[in-house]
């Protein structure tokens, strides 16, 4: 079984789950991450990388880092972590719920806009057939100039 370091470098952790040291100082003023301080270095546990994996996951699917802190939050009640995960599969659920609709939103979307490509190639291709047509006609029939 590997190794697994007890500490890491701001650098390592971002590097890791590929955020800036910005974001992650961001996190700590937020309360979500809390480093050790070694002079002016951070110095983060394997709780605050834990942490920020789930920071990272509940951003990519569009939780708010207010409601990111209130799941992490719950992990430190001492109930086995029930209340926590309780929570926490409450808000994936209603999370899941809010994606399949945008999904659908978009779905909708993209039919209609390939509905409306359709609709203004064929009156692209209409206007140069009427333009073909035109031409066509003045090279067979002569003006009737007088």
């Amino acid at each position: 079984m590997a190794f697994m370091s007890e500490q890491f470098t701001i650098s390592q952790l971002a590097a890791e789950f590929g955020v800036t040291a910005r974001a992650m100082r961001f996190y700590e003023d937020r309360g979500l991450l809390s480093p050790a301080r070694r002079g002016q270095a951070r110095i983060y546990s394997r709780r605050d990388r834990a942490r920020l994996a789930l920071i990272v996951r509940g951003k990519r699917v569009g939780f708010s880092l207010t409601e990111i802190g209130e799941m992490l939050d719950l992990y430190d009640l001492k109930d086995g972590q029930e209340t926590q995960l309780k929570t926490a599969l409450e808000k994936f659920r209603a999370r899941l719920v809010a994606l399949e609709e945008q999904r659908h939103d978009l779905e909708a979307s993209i039919e209609q806009l390939r509905q409306t490509c359709a609709l203004v190639e064929e009156m692209l291709q209409n206007k140069d057939e009427a333009k073909r047509r035109v031409l066509v006609g003045y090279a067979v029939q002569p003006s009737n100039a007088s």
